[in-house]
Order: C-alpha cells, then sequence, then structure tokens
C-alpha cells in the first residue's frame, strides 16, 4: 500500500471515530432526568451533530479548497455566515417541530420566550462558527502534512534515481580498471591471464547483478573484495607487499555495495611502482557496535601534472553516495605520511 493511499485510510478513521463519538454520546451517557434513552429522544438529539456535520463537510471539501486557499476571504467568511444562518434556522425550525409534534414529553414543553429562542439560535450559530474553524484548522493541518509527506517521497526518489545514476558510472568504471589490468596481464603470462578473465566474469556478475538491492550482505561483499585483491596480485612484481586483512564472520550485517572498491583501487593505482619497493596494506575491521573500519596504506607515489590516468570520478562517486546512504554516519579521511599514503573509511551501519 502506497503511503498517501495509508494516510487517506487514516485520516478517514480518524473522521469515522470523532463523529462516531459524537453521535453515539446519548448512548454512552444517561440523561440528566433519569430516564432511558429512547430513539424518540435520540432523534430529537442527532440533528444538533447532523447541523454541525453539515457546516464541517462543506468547508472541508468545498469552501476552504475553493475560496480559502484561493485568498477569495470576503467570499468564505461570507458564504460561511450566509450558511451557518441558513442551518441555524432550519435547525431551529426542527426542533420547534420536534418538541411539537415528535417528544414525548408530558406535558408538552411550554413555547420558548422570543428572547430565550435568539439566546439558542446565536448559541448554535455560535458552536457552528467553531466547528468551521476546526474544519480549516483540520484541513489546512492535513494538506501540510500531505505536503510534506510528497516532499519526503520526491526526495526518496531523487535519492534513489541518483543513487542508480551513481551505480551506472561505478560499474563501467570497474570493469575498465579491471580490464587493463588483464591486458597487461596477457604480455606476461597467458595462462594466468585466462584464470583471471574467469574470476573477472565472476567479478562482473556481483557488481552488474548481484548487488541491484540498496544494501547486500557484508559476507558477500568481502568476498568480492578478497577475490579483487587476488586478482590484482596476478600483475604485481616481487617488490610489491600486498598485506590484507579482512573479517572472518561478517553473517547478519547488511551494508551498501562497492563501498570499498573505489578505496582499493586508488591504492594499487597510486601505490605500486614497478621500479621501486612499494606496500599496501588493507584492513577492514567489524567492530562489535556494528561500525565497519576500512583502514588503508599504501606508498605515495605522486603523479605528474602530464598524468591525468587518475580522474577522481571513483572517489567523487563515492563520497556522494556515502552522503546518500550514510549521512552523518560515516567518516572519509585520507593523510600524506612521508612516503605513504593512508586512507580510512568509517561507516556505522
Amino acid at each position: 500500500m502506497s503511503l498517501s493511499r495509508r494516510n487517506d485510510l487514516q485520516v478517514i478513521l480518524i473522521h469515522l471515530i470523532g463523529w462516531g463519538i459524537l453521535f453515539g454520546l446519548p448512548l454512552l451517557v444517561s440523561p440528566r432526568d433519569g430516564n432511558p434513552m429512547t430513539w424518540n429522544r435520540y432523534l430529537g438529539y442527532i440533528f444538533v451533530p447532523t447541523a454541525f456535520m453539515i457546516i464541517f463537510y462543506v468547508n472541508y471539501f468545498l469552501l476552504i479548497d475553493r475560496l480559502l486557499f484561493r485568498r477569495k476571504w470576503l467570499a468564505f467568511i461570507g458564504i460561511n455566515l450566509l450558511l451557518i444562518g441558513v442551518v441555524s434556522c432550519m435547525l431551529h425550525l426542527w426542533q420547534g417541530f420536534y418538541f411539537a409534534h415528535l417528544a414525548q414529553t408530558i406535558p408538552p414543553p411550554h413555547s420558548p420566550r422570543p428572547d430565550t429562542m435568539m439566546f439558542f439560535i446565536l448559541r448554535d450559530a455560535t458552536m457552528m462558527m467553531l466547528t468551521g474553524a476546526l474544519s480549516v484548522a483540520i484541513k489546512t493541518t492535513s494538506g501540510w502534512y500531505r505536503s510534506q509527506q510528497e516532499k519526503m517521497e520526491m526526495a526518496k526518489e531523487r535519492t534513489e534515481a541518483e543513487l542508480r545514476n551513481l551505480k551506472s558510472q561505478l560499474n563501467p568504471h570497474f570493469l575498465f580498471n579491471t580490464l587493463n589490468n588483464i591486458y597487461a596481464l596477457i604480455a606476461t603470462d597467458r595462462d594466468r591471464a585466462q584464470w583471471a578473465v574467469h574470476s573477472l566474469s565472476r567479478l562482473l556478475r556481483y557488481v552488474l547483478y548481484d548487488n541491484n538491492e540498496n544494501e547486500v550482505p557484508l559476507e558477500h561483499e568481502i568476498a568480492f573484495i578478497r577475490s579483487y585483491i587476488e586478482l590484482m596480485r596476478l600483475r604485481l612484481s616481487n617488490n610489491v607487499t600486498v598485506e590484507v586483512s579482512l573479517p572472518e564472520d561478517c553473517r547478519g550485517v547488511q551494508i551498501a555495495p562497492l563501498l570499498f572498491i573505489t578505496l582499493i583501487e586508488n591504492a594499487f593505482k597510486h601505490g605500486v611502482s614497478t621500479e621501486a619497493p612499494s606496500f599496501v596494506r588493507i584492513r577492514i575491521n567489524l567492530r562489535e557496535d556494528n561500525i565497519i573500519v576500512c583502514t588503508i596504506e599504501n606508498s605515495y607515489f605522486p603523479k605528474s601534472d602530464n598524468d591525468r590516468s587518475g580522474s577522481g570520478i571513483g572517489l567523487q562517486n563515492l563520497q556522494r553516495r556515502l552522503n546518500l546512504l550514510y549521512p552523518q554516519a560515516h567518516s572519509l579521511r585520507q593523510q600524506q605520511m612521508g612516503n605513504s599514503f593512508l586512507t580510512q573509511l568509517i561507516v556505522n551501519l
């Protein structure tokens, strides 16, 4: 059931409960004279709340939308005064007819004096004005609440659309980098390159199909990272040291997919040299309070101004996804420390 449909049902239920209490009150409370409530006596009562109901819903469904919300103040007030006057007169005529011909009172009540009659008419008219004001308050509040719900739904839809767009950018980015790795491997070891293609097919299955949900099991994400690192090892020379520490038991924990792969890609891309000894250290810890900490340290080889292979799109997408998925619940920092570069991502799941 949609959110707007559920809200409509809640409003209808509130109206039914409110009018049910008002119309059922005489059946729940004993009359002041001690006599039992009969259907004849109840008939004389229900026309008062019926008059209030007429004032309420004429405003609720017609006058507020067509006049008040369109800022036709004088027309709204004038029609309400006319409506209240007509309903008050009809109610007075009905009550006169009821007590004269239908009420089972012995002896029949005396005809009220003109001043007393005017008092009751003004009293009922005042109550109808308050009923009209209540209708305006409820309609305005309901409209504001509905507007807020619609804004929230629109914001949610925009967020989901933006996440889908970011993910569609991330998948080709990942594929491009991995194919470059395999291309470099083909020149040195074809057997390992074939194994790498098979491993890549499994990785792509996860990237393209298995992570379509907003969240995936953390154990699947860790398995994906482990496979990716093993794939990256194939093209590394002996002067590169890779240290990996990943959580072994993370069942039952959900996380947004592909949060760490961009940082790991950058570590291998910018922290590995074929000419000098280098290292990549990857540590992912899952704390007991469901906070996951990804710490990556790698050698630092700054790129020259002419090298534009690192466009930074992956990191920008990661930061945007974190802002959308974990607002106020993440921390991403990067710091150069001498000849090494440290990246740490903390996510409160």
